[in-house]
Protein backbone atom coordinates (compact mmCIF):
# COMPACT_ATOMS: atom_id res chain seq x y z
CA UNK A 1 0.00 0.00 0.00
CA UNK A 2 1.65 3.51 -0.75
CA UNK A 3 2.35 5.34 2.36
CA UNK A 4 -0.08 8.02 3.63
CA UNK A 5 1.03 11.75 3.52
CA UNK A 6 -0.70 15.32 4.59
CA UNK A 7 -1.22 15.84 1.42
CA UNK A 8 -2.60 12.47 -1.17
CA UNK A 9 0.65 11.62 -4.06
CA UNK A 10 -0.89 11.74 -7.14
CA UNK A 11 1.28 10.36 -9.83
CA UNK A 12 0.24 11.05 -13.31
CA UNK A 13 1.51 8.75 -16.24
CA UNK A 14 1.49 9.95 -19.82
CA UNK A 15 3.38 9.55 -22.85
CA UNK A 16 3.23 13.21 -23.44
CA UNK A 17 3.04 16.68 -22.37
CA UNK A 18 2.80 20.15 -23.62
CA UNK A 19 4.76 21.73 -20.93
CA UNK A 20 5.39 21.63 -17.09
CA UNK A 21 5.28 24.11 -14.56
CA UNK A 22 8.83 25.81 -13.28
CA UNK A 23 10.17 24.49 -10.07
CA UNK A 24 8.85 20.62 -10.37
CA UNK A 25 12.46 19.92 -11.28
CA UNK A 26 15.56 20.50 -12.87
CA UNK A 27 14.82 21.35 -16.73
CA UNK A 28 11.26 21.23 -16.58
CA UNK A 29 10.53 24.30 -18.37
CA UNK A 30 11.86 22.22 -21.41
CA UNK A 31 9.87 19.13 -21.57
CA UNK A 32 7.45 19.18 -24.20
CA UNK A 33 6.79 15.99 -26.46
CA UNK A 34 2.92 16.80 -27.81
CA UNK A 35 1.24 14.50 -30.43
CA UNK A 36 -2.67 15.51 -29.26
CA UNK A 37 -4.79 16.61 -26.45
CA UNK A 38 -3.91 14.69 -24.49
CA UNK A 39 -0.66 16.55 -23.99
CA UNK A 40 -2.40 19.81 -23.39
CA UNK A 41 -4.56 18.32 -20.42
CA UNK A 42 -1.89 16.65 -18.94
CA UNK A 43 0.10 20.04 -18.73
CA UNK A 44 -2.83 22.24 -17.53
CA UNK A 45 -3.88 19.09 -14.80
CA UNK A 46 -0.27 19.01 -14.24
CA UNK A 47 0.40 22.74 -13.54
CA UNK A 48 -3.54 23.26 -11.84
CA UNK A 49 -2.19 20.84 -9.26
CA UNK A 50 0.82 22.39 -8.73
CA UNK A 51 -0.24 25.41 -8.25
CA UNK A 52 -3.01 24.33 -5.73
CA UNK A 53 0.02 23.26 -3.50
CA UNK A 54 -0.67 19.28 -4.37
CA UNK A 55 1.73 16.81 -3.97
CA UNK A 56 1.82 16.27 -7.75
CA UNK A 57 4.27 13.60 -9.35
CA UNK A 58 4.43 12.89 -12.87
CA UNK A 59 6.04 10.25 -15.13
CA UNK A 60 6.86 10.40 -18.38
CA UNK A 61 9.13 9.12 -20.91
CA UNK A 62 12.65 10.42 -21.76
CA UNK A 63 12.62 12.14 -24.67
CA UNK A 64 16.19 13.49 -25.00
CA UNK A 65 16.23 15.70 -28.52
CA UNK A 66 12.80 16.57 -28.03
CA UNK A 67 13.04 17.58 -23.97
CA UNK A 68 17.10 18.89 -24.49
CA UNK A 69 18.96 18.48 -27.19
CA UNK A 70 21.80 19.76 -25.32
CA UNK A 71 21.50 16.46 -22.97
CA UNK A 72 24.74 15.18 -25.17
CA UNK A 73 26.64 17.65 -24.29
CA UNK A 74 26.59 17.87 -20.62
CA UNK A 75 29.26 16.55 -18.33
CA UNK A 76 29.08 13.30 -16.82
CA UNK A 77 28.47 15.53 -13.70
CA UNK A 78 25.63 17.44 -14.88
CA UNK A 79 23.61 14.40 -16.34
CA UNK A 80 24.09 12.42 -12.88
CA UNK A 81 22.42 15.74 -11.12
CA UNK A 82 19.91 16.05 -13.39
CA UNK A 83 19.04 12.51 -13.07
CA UNK A 84 18.89 11.91 -9.49
CA UNK A 85 16.04 11.76 -7.37
CA UNK A 86 16.41 14.88 -5.55
CA UNK A 87 14.39 15.39 -2.38
CA UNK A 88 11.49 17.46 -4.24
CA UNK A 89 11.96 15.71 -7.46
CA UNK A 90 8.77 15.17 -9.33
CA UNK A 91 9.46 14.39 -12.56
CA UNK A 92 10.48 11.38 -13.25
CA UNK A 93 11.38 9.86 -16.37
CA UNK A 94 11.70 6.50 -18.00
CA UNK A 95 14.81 5.58 -19.25
CA UNK A 96 15.45 3.77 -22.18
CA UNK A 97 17.36 4.28 -25.26
CA UNK A 98 13.89 3.55 -27.69
CA UNK A 99 13.21 7.00 -26.32
CA UNK A 100 16.68 8.83 -26.56
CA UNK A 101 17.02 10.11 -30.27
CA UNK A 102 12.80 10.57 -30.99
CA UNK A 103 11.57 13.68 -32.87
CA UNK A 104 8.20 12.37 -32.24
CA UNK A 105 6.01 10.58 -29.41
CA UNK A 106 4.30 7.69 -31.79
CA UNK A 107 5.41 5.54 -34.23
CA UNK A 108 3.58 4.81 -37.45
CA UNK A 109 4.13 0.87 -37.49
CA UNK A 110 4.43 -1.57 -34.72
CA UNK A 111 7.18 0.20 -33.05
CA UNK A 112 4.18 1.43 -30.72
CA UNK A 113 3.65 -1.59 -28.80
CA UNK A 114 7.76 -1.79 -27.95
CA UNK A 115 7.74 2.34 -26.59
CA UNK A 116 4.54 1.56 -24.88
CA UNK A 117 6.24 -1.61 -23.42
CA UNK A 118 9.19 0.14 -22.35
CA UNK A 119 7.45 3.15 -20.91
CA UNK A 120 5.43 0.73 -18.45
CA UNK A 121 7.69 -1.08 -17.47
CA UNK A 122 9.85 1.99 -15.73
CA UNK A 123 6.60 3.37 -14.44
CA UNK A 124 5.76 -0.35 -12.67
CA UNK A 125 9.78 -1.60 -11.83
CA UNK A 126 10.75 1.74 -10.41
CA UNK A 127 8.44 5.16 -10.48
CA UNK A 128 5.48 3.67 -8.33
CA UNK A 129 7.42 1.99 -5.92
CA UNK A 130 9.57 5.45 -5.52
CA UNK A 131 6.86 7.56 -5.62
CA UNK A 132 4.50 5.54 -3.67
CA UNK A 133 1.60 7.14 -5.03
CA UNK A 134 -2.11 7.49 -3.09
CA UNK A 135 -3.57 7.80 -6.70
CA UNK A 136 -2.11 6.76 -10.23
CA UNK A 137 -3.67 8.85 -13.57
CA UNK A 138 -3.24 6.64 -16.81
CA UNK A 139 -3.53 7.75 -19.54
CA UNK A 140 -5.14 5.63 -22.82
CA UNK A 141 -3.41 2.64 -24.34
CA UNK A 142 0.32 3.44 -23.89
CA UNK A 143 0.12 2.86 -20.15
CA UNK A 144 -3.02 -0.20 -20.02
CA UNK A 145 -1.35 -1.68 -18.02
CA UNK A 146 -0.31 0.21 -15.13
CA UNK A 147 -4.14 0.00 -14.21
CA UNK A 148 -3.77 -3.58 -13.00
CA UNK A 149 -0.45 -3.39 -11.74
CA UNK A 150 -1.85 -0.29 -9.17
CA UNK A 151 -5.08 -2.28 -8.34
CA UNK A 152 -2.69 -5.18 -7.02
CA UNK A 153 -0.76 -2.50 -5.22
CA UNK A 154 -4.20 -1.42 -3.64
CA UNK A 155 -3.59 1.99 -5.43
CA UNK A 156 -6.81 3.82 -6.64
CA UNK A 157 -5.81 4.32 -10.06
CA UNK A 158 -8.58 6.71 -12.49
CA UNK A 159 -7.59 5.75 -16.70
CA UNK A 160 -8.50 8.44 -19.22
CA UNK A 161 -10.33 6.79 -22.18
CA UNK A 162 -8.99 10.08 -25.22
CA UNK A 163 -9.09 7.73 -28.16
CA UNK A 164 -10.47 4.29 -29.10
CA UNK A 165 -7.17 2.99 -30.69
CA UNK A 166 -6.07 -0.01 -28.64
CA UNK A 167 -2.98 -2.40 -29.13
CA UNK A 168 -2.87 -6.12 -27.91
CA UNK A 169 -0.43 -8.59 -27.50
CA UNK A 170 0.53 -11.36 -25.30
CA UNK A 171 2.00 -11.76 -22.00
CA UNK A 172 4.95 -13.50 -22.67
CA UNK A 173 5.72 -10.05 -24.66
CA UNK A 174 4.74 -8.00 -22.02
CA UNK A 175 7.58 -10.59 -19.63
CA UNK A 176 10.05 -10.31 -22.27
CA UNK A 177 10.44 -7.03 -21.96
CA UNK A 178 10.96 -6.84 -18.02
CA UNK A 179 7.79 -6.09 -16.29
CA UNK A 180 6.49 -9.29 -13.96
CA UNK A 181 3.00 -9.84 -15.55
CA UNK A 182 2.63 -13.14 -13.00
CA UNK A 183 2.16 -10.15 -10.30
CA UNK A 184 -1.18 -9.03 -11.95
CA UNK A 185 -2.24 -11.44 -15.22
CA UNK A 186 -5.78 -12.11 -13.64
CA UNK A 187 -6.56 -8.23 -13.57
CA UNK A 188 -5.91 -7.80 -17.31
CA UNK A 189 -8.53 -8.38 -20.45
CA UNK A 190 -8.01 -11.07 -22.44
CA UNK A 191 -9.80 -11.99 -25.82
CA UNK A 192 -11.14 -14.76 -23.97
CA UNK A 193 -11.59 -15.47 -20.67
CA UNK A 194 -8.37 -17.19 -19.30
CA UNK A 195 -8.26 -20.44 -17.86
CA UNK A 196 -4.78 -20.30 -15.78
CA UNK A 197 -1.55 -17.59 -16.06
CA UNK A 198 0.58 -20.67 -17.83
CA UNK A 199 -2.54 -21.29 -20.65
CA UNK A 200 -2.72 -17.73 -21.28
CA UNK A 201 0.60 -16.85 -21.36
CA UNK A 202 1.43 -17.40 -25.12
CA UNK A 203 -1.65 -17.89 -26.90
CA UNK A 204 -4.73 -15.19 -25.27
CA UNK A 205 -3.72 -11.68 -26.13
CA UNK A 206 -4.08 -8.71 -24.11
CA UNK A 207 -6.28 -5.59 -24.96
CA UNK A 208 -4.52 -2.41 -23.76
CA UNK A 209 -7.33 -0.20 -23.46
CA UNK A 210 -9.73 -2.79 -22.29
CA UNK A 211 -7.37 -3.59 -19.81
CA UNK A 212 -6.96 -0.07 -18.80
CA UNK A 213 -10.75 0.43 -18.41
CA UNK A 214 -11.00 -3.00 -16.78
CA UNK A 215 -8.69 -3.06 -14.20
CA UNK A 216 -9.05 0.84 -13.16
CA UNK A 217 -10.96 1.70 -10.18
CA UNK A 218 -12.58 5.14 -12.16
CA UNK A 219 -12.33 6.20 -15.71
CA UNK A 220 -12.98 9.06 -17.66
CA UNK A 221 -13.90 10.29 -21.87
CA UNK A 222 -12.74 13.34 -22.87
CA UNK A 223 -16.46 14.25 -23.51
CA UNK A 224 -19.63 13.61 -21.49
CA UNK A 225 -22.00 12.88 -24.58
CA UNK A 226 -19.15 10.73 -26.08
CA UNK A 227 -19.13 8.26 -23.35
CA UNK A 228 -23.26 8.26 -23.28
CA UNK A 229 -23.22 7.29 -27.02
CA UNK A 230 -20.57 4.48 -26.13
CA UNK A 231 -22.65 2.79 -23.49
CA UNK A 232 -25.68 3.47 -25.66
CA UNK A 233 -24.29 1.59 -28.24
CA UNK A 234 -23.56 3.71 -31.05
CA UNK A 235 -20.34 3.63 -33.62
CA UNK A 236 -19.41 0.50 -34.62
CA UNK A 237 -15.68 1.53 -34.84
CA UNK A 238 -15.55 0.98 -30.82
CA UNK A 239 -14.59 -2.79 -30.07
CA UNK A 240 -17.35 -4.87 -28.14
CA UNK A 241 -14.31 -5.03 -25.46
CA UNK A 242 -13.44 -1.11 -25.15
CA UNK A 243 -17.40 -0.65 -25.70
CA UNK A 244 -18.39 -3.35 -22.43
CA UNK A 245 -15.83 -2.08 -20.03
CA UNK A 246 -16.54 1.05 -20.52
CA UNK A 247 -20.63 0.24 -20.05
CA UNK A 248 -19.62 -1.50 -17.14
CA UNK A 249 -18.18 1.23 -14.98
CA UNK A 250 -20.35 3.18 -16.10
CA UNK A 251 -23.41 1.17 -14.93
CA UNK A 252 -20.80 0.87 -11.27
CA UNK A 253 -21.25 4.55 -11.38
CA UNK A 254 -17.27 4.88 -12.13
CA UNK A 255 -17.06 6.64 -15.51
CA UNK A 256 -17.67 10.24 -16.25
CA UNK A 257 -16.96 13.02 -19.18
CA UNK A 258 -14.95 15.90 -18.74
CA UNK A 259 -14.06 17.97 -21.80
CA UNK A 260 -10.37 18.91 -23.18
CA UNK A 261 -10.02 22.29 -23.66
CA UNK A 262 -7.47 24.34 -26.14
CA UNK A 263 -3.97 25.50 -25.32
CA UNK A 264 -4.38 28.64 -23.21
CA UNK A 265 -2.00 30.28 -26.15
CA UNK A 266 -4.99 30.23 -28.25
CA UNK A 267 -5.91 33.45 -27.71
CA UNK A 268 -6.49 36.34 -30.43
CA UNK A 269 -5.31 38.72 -27.53
CA UNK A 270 -1.50 37.14 -27.40
CA UNK A 271 -1.33 35.10 -29.93
CA UNK A 272 1.65 35.56 -31.83
CA UNK A 273 0.70 33.73 -34.90
CA UNK A 274 -1.96 36.33 -36.34
CA UNK A 275 -0.94 39.74 -37.77
CA UNK A 276 -3.77 41.56 -35.62
CA UNK A 277 -4.56 40.81 -31.82
CA UNK A 278 -7.64 41.37 -30.18
CA UNK A 279 -10.31 40.93 -27.98
CA UNK A 280 -14.26 40.73 -27.31
CA UNK A 281 -14.37 44.16 -27.34
CA UNK A 282 -12.19 45.38 -30.07
CA UNK A 283 -12.87 41.98 -32.79
CA UNK A 284 -15.05 43.94 -35.31
CA UNK A 285 -12.06 45.56 -37.22
CA UNK A 286 -9.31 43.41 -35.98
CA UNK A 287 -10.98 40.50 -37.69
CA UNK A 288 -11.34 42.19 -41.03
CA UNK A 289 -7.67 42.93 -41.43
CA UNK A 290 -6.84 39.47 -40.47
CA UNK A 291 -8.99 38.46 -43.24
CA UNK A 292 -7.72 40.33 -45.57
CA UNK A 293 -4.27 38.91 -44.51
CA UNK A 294 -5.40 35.16 -45.09
CA UNK A 295 -7.04 35.96 -48.18
CA UNK A 296 -3.85 37.77 -49.36
CA UNK A 297 -2.31 34.36 -48.01
CA UNK A 298 -4.26 31.77 -50.12
CA UNK A 299 -5.10 34.05 -52.95
CA UNK A 300 -8.65 34.31 -52.56
CA UNK A 301 -10.29 37.68 -53.46
CA UNK A 302 -9.42 40.22 -50.98
CA UNK A 303 -12.86 41.67 -49.78
CA UNK A 304 -13.16 42.03 -45.55
CA UNK A 305 -16.66 42.13 -46.21
CA UNK A 306 -17.10 38.66 -47.94
CA UNK A 307 -18.40 35.66 -44.87
CA UNK A 308 -15.14 33.54 -45.45
CA UNK A 309 -15.61 29.63 -44.11
CA UNK A 310 -12.36 27.87 -42.36
CA UNK A 311 -11.76 24.19 -42.79
CA UNK A 312 -8.99 23.46 -39.55
CA UNK A 313 -9.18 19.66 -38.87
CA UNK A 314 -7.71 16.81 -40.98
CA UNK A 315 -9.62 15.89 -44.44
CA UNK A 316 -10.19 13.03 -43.16
CA UNK A 317 -14.19 11.14 -44.71
CA UNK A 318 -13.79 8.22 -41.64
CA UNK A 319 -14.26 11.05 -39.25
CA UNK A 320 -14.60 14.71 -40.07
CA UNK A 321 -16.63 14.75 -43.10
CA UNK A 322 -15.22 16.43 -45.13
CA UNK A 323 -17.19 14.24 -48.11
CA UNK A 324 -20.01 16.59 -46.89
CA UNK A 325 -18.73 19.76 -47.56
CA UNK A 326 -17.08 18.78 -51.50
CA UNK A 327 -20.73 17.35 -52.16
CA UNK A 328 -22.02 21.16 -51.91
CA UNK A 329 -18.99 23.28 -51.86
CA UNK A 330 -19.76 24.77 -55.80
CA UNK A 331 -23.50 24.74 -55.01
CA UNK A 332 -22.78 26.56 -52.25
CA UNK A 333 -20.59 29.33 -52.92
CA UNK A 334 -22.57 29.85 -56.25
CA UNK A 335 -25.98 30.39 -54.34
CA UNK A 336 -23.86 33.01 -52.84
CA UNK A 337 -22.01 34.41 -54.85
CA UNK A 338 -23.56 37.70 -54.75
CA UNK A 339 -22.15 38.64 -51.50
CA UNK A 340 -18.86 36.70 -51.68
CA UNK A 341 -19.22 33.70 -50.34
CA UNK A 342 -15.34 31.87 -50.10
CA UNK A 343 -14.21 28.93 -48.06
CA UNK A 344 -10.78 28.33 -47.19
CA UNK A 345 -9.32 24.81 -46.22
CA UNK A 346 -5.80 24.59 -44.68
CA UNK A 347 -5.72 20.85 -43.99
CA UNK A 348 -4.02 17.75 -45.03
CA UNK A 349 -5.54 14.33 -45.86
CA UNK A 350 -6.95 12.29 -48.46
CA UNK A 351 -10.05 14.54 -49.39
CA UNK A 352 -7.87 17.42 -50.27
CA UNK A 353 -7.44 16.21 -53.87
CA UNK A 354 -11.11 16.88 -54.11
CA UNK A 355 -10.96 20.15 -53.18
CA UNK A 356 -8.15 21.13 -55.54
CA UNK A 357 -10.65 19.30 -58.00
CA UNK A 358 -13.34 20.94 -57.37
CA UNK A 359 -11.33 24.75 -57.25
CA UNK A 360 -9.73 23.85 -60.78
CA UNK A 361 -12.94 22.54 -62.69
CA UNK A 362 -14.94 25.65 -61.77
CA UNK A 363 -12.44 28.10 -61.82
CA UNK A 364 -12.95 29.36 -58.66
CA UNK A 365 -9.80 29.84 -56.79
CA UNK A 366 -11.13 33.56 -55.74
CA UNK A 367 -13.38 32.08 -53.38
CA UNK A 368 -12.22 28.10 -52.55
CA UNK A 369 -8.44 28.31 -51.28
CA UNK A 370 -6.78 24.84 -50.79
CA UNK A 371 -3.29 24.85 -48.36
CA UNK A 372 -1.48 22.01 -46.78
CA UNK A 373 -1.84 22.32 -42.99
CA UNK A 374 0.19 25.05 -41.45
CA UNK A 375 0.07 25.82 -37.95
CA UNK A 376 0.89 29.98 -38.70
CA UNK A 377 -1.75 29.49 -41.25
CA UNK A 378 -4.44 27.81 -39.15
CA UNK A 379 -4.13 30.40 -36.43
CA UNK A 380 -4.59 33.07 -38.71
CA UNK A 381 -7.97 30.98 -40.19
CA UNK A 382 -9.58 31.27 -37.11
CA UNK A 383 -8.59 34.83 -36.83
CA UNK A 384 -9.81 35.70 -40.37
CA UNK A 385 -12.81 33.48 -40.56
CA UNK A 386 -16.76 34.02 -39.74
CA UNK A 387 -17.57 30.30 -39.45
CA UNK A 388 -15.18 27.30 -38.94
CA UNK A 389 -16.21 23.35 -39.96
CA UNK A 390 -16.67 20.89 -37.10
CA UNK A 391 -19.23 18.06 -39.31
CA UNK A 392 -17.39 15.33 -37.71
CA UNK A 393 -19.30 11.42 -37.59
CA UNK A 394 -18.02 11.21 -34.65
CA UNK A 395 -15.84 13.27 -32.17
CA UNK A 396 -14.60 12.01 -28.65
CA UNK A 397 -14.01 15.47 -27.49
CA UNK A 398 -12.22 18.25 -30.45
CA UNK A 399 -10.45 21.07 -30.11
CA UNK A 400 -11.30 23.43 -33.08
CA UNK A 401 -15.24 24.10 -32.21
CA UNK A 402 -13.98 25.37 -28.90
CA UNK A 403 -10.67 27.58 -30.38
CA UNK A 404 -12.95 29.04 -33.01
CA UNK A 405 -15.36 31.01 -30.86
CA UNK A 406 -12.76 32.31 -28.69
CA UNK A 407 -11.20 33.60 -32.07
CA UNK A 408 -15.31 34.59 -32.62
CA UNK A 409 -15.39 32.17 -35.17
CA UNK A 410 -18.77 30.15 -34.85
CA UNK A 411 -18.76 26.73 -35.21
CA UNK A 412 -20.78 24.85 -37.71
CA UNK A 413 -20.83 21.09 -36.30
CA UNK A 414 -22.59 17.90 -36.61
CA UNK A 415 -24.66 16.72 -33.42
CA UNK A 416 -22.31 14.48 -32.05
CA UNK A 417 -20.24 13.62 -28.94
CA UNK A 418 -17.62 16.42 -28.10
CA UNK A 419 -19.85 18.67 -30.67
CA UNK A 420 -22.94 18.50 -29.08
CA UNK A 421 -21.07 19.19 -25.36
CA UNK A 422 -18.96 22.46 -26.72
CA UNK A 423 -21.96 23.68 -29.64
CA UNK A 424 -25.06 24.91 -28.93
CA UNK A 425 -28.00 26.83 -31.65
CA UNK A 426 -27.66 30.22 -32.08
CA UNK A 427 -30.22 32.56 -30.73
CA UNK A 428 -29.42 36.04 -31.69
CA UNK A 429 -32.64 37.09 -30.60
CA UNK A 430 -32.53 35.58 -27.05
CA UNK A 431 -28.69 36.18 -26.77
CA UNK A 432 -27.78 32.73 -26.48
CA UNK A 433 -26.27 29.93 -28.62
CA UNK A 434 -22.15 30.07 -30.07
CA UNK A 435 -22.67 28.08 -33.56
CA UNK A 436 -24.80 26.38 -35.69
CA UNK A 437 -25.47 22.53 -35.41
CA UNK A 438 -27.03 19.99 -38.20
CA UNK A 439 -28.88 16.80 -36.79
CA UNK A 440 -28.72 14.68 -39.75
CA UNK A 441 -25.22 13.68 -40.96
CA UNK A 442 -25.18 14.40 -44.69
CA UNK A 443 -24.54 17.40 -47.29
CA UNK A 444 -28.41 18.91 -46.73
CA UNK A 445 -28.05 18.67 -43.13
CA UNK A 446 -24.81 20.65 -43.41
CA UNK A 447 -26.06 23.01 -46.40
CA UNK A 448 -28.49 23.75 -44.14
CA UNK A 449 -26.55 24.94 -41.30
CA UNK A 450 -24.10 26.96 -43.66
CA UNK A 451 -27.30 28.66 -45.31
CA UNK A 452 -28.12 29.87 -41.32
CA UNK A 453 -24.49 30.93 -40.70
CA UNK A 454 -24.77 33.17 -43.74
CA UNK A 455 -28.74 34.19 -42.68
CA UNK A 456 -26.73 35.25 -39.31
CA UNK A 457 -23.70 36.55 -41.45
CA UNK A 458 -26.40 39.29 -43.24
CA UNK A 459 -27.68 40.51 -39.85
CA UNK A 460 -27.11 43.99 -39.55
CA UNK A 461 -23.34 44.87 -37.79
CA UNK A 462 -24.74 45.73 -34.27
CA UNK A 463 -26.72 42.56 -33.59
CA UNK A 464 -23.33 40.05 -35.34
CA UNK A 465 -20.75 42.67 -32.90
CA UNK A 466 -22.67 42.52 -30.05
CA UNK A 467 -23.25 38.32 -30.25
CA UNK A 468 -19.77 37.84 -31.48
CA UNK A 469 -18.26 39.52 -28.42
CA UNK A 470 -20.84 37.35 -26.15
CA UNK A 471 -19.56 34.25 -27.60
CA UNK A 472 -16.01 35.02 -27.54
CA UNK A 473 -16.05 36.04 -23.87
CA UNK A 474 -18.03 33.27 -22.83
CA UNK A 475 -15.54 30.81 -24.97
CA UNK A 476 -12.33 32.38 -22.90
CA UNK A 477 -14.07 31.34 -19.21
CA UNK A 478 -15.72 28.44 -20.51
CA UNK A 479 -13.09 26.14 -22.56
CA UNK A 480 -9.75 26.63 -20.08
CA UNK A 481 -7.87 24.19 -19.35
CA UNK A 482 -9.00 26.09 -15.19
CA UNK A 483 -12.06 24.29 -15.91
CA UNK A 484 -10.87 21.24 -17.28
CA UNK A 485 -8.17 20.90 -14.21
CA UNK A 486 -11.23 22.10 -11.58
CA UNK A 487 -12.74 18.76 -12.79
CA UNK A 488 -10.03 16.10 -12.51
CA UNK A 489 -9.31 17.29 -8.94
CA UNK A 490 -12.79 17.00 -8.17
CA UNK A 491 -12.58 13.25 -9.10
CA UNK A 492 -9.29 12.74 -7.25
CA UNK A 493 -11.26 13.84 -4.26
CA UNK A 494 -14.25 11.71 -4.91
CA UNK A 495 -11.77 8.73 -5.60
CA UNK A 496 -9.69 9.16 -2.59
CA UNK A 497 -12.84 10.88 0.02
CA UNK A 498 -10.44 14.13 1.04
CA UNK A 499 -9.34 16.70 0.06
CA UNK A 500 -6.15 17.06 -2.23
CA UNK A 501 -4.50 20.10 -0.36
CA UNK A 502 -5.06 19.82 4.04
CA UNK A 503 -7.27 22.01 5.31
Amino acid sequence: MAKKTKNPRILIVTPEITYLPEGMGNLSGKMSAKAGGMADVSASLVAALYELGADVHVALPHYRRMFHEETAKLVAEELRKYKSHLPDERIHLAEDRCFYYRDTVYDRGDGNIKLALAFQREVINHCIPYVQPDLIHCNDWMTGLIPAAARRMGIPCLFTVHNIHTQKLLLDAVEDMGIDAAEFWSNLYYSYPPYSYEESRSRNQIDLQASGCFAAHFINTVSPTFLREIVDGWHSFVPDSIRNEIRNKYNAGCASGILNAPDPVDNPATDDKIPFKYGPEDHWEMKRRNKVALQHALGLEENPDAPLFFWPSRLDPVQKGPQLLTDITYKFLEKHHSIGAQIAVVANGPYQQAFWDIRTFHGIGSRLAVHNFDARLSQLGFAASDFTFMPSLFEPCGLPQMQAPIYGSLAVAHNTGGLHDTVDMLDWGASRGNGFVFDNYDSNGLMWAMDKAIEFFCLPREIREREVRRIMGESLQRFSHKECARQYIELYEKMLDRPLVGR
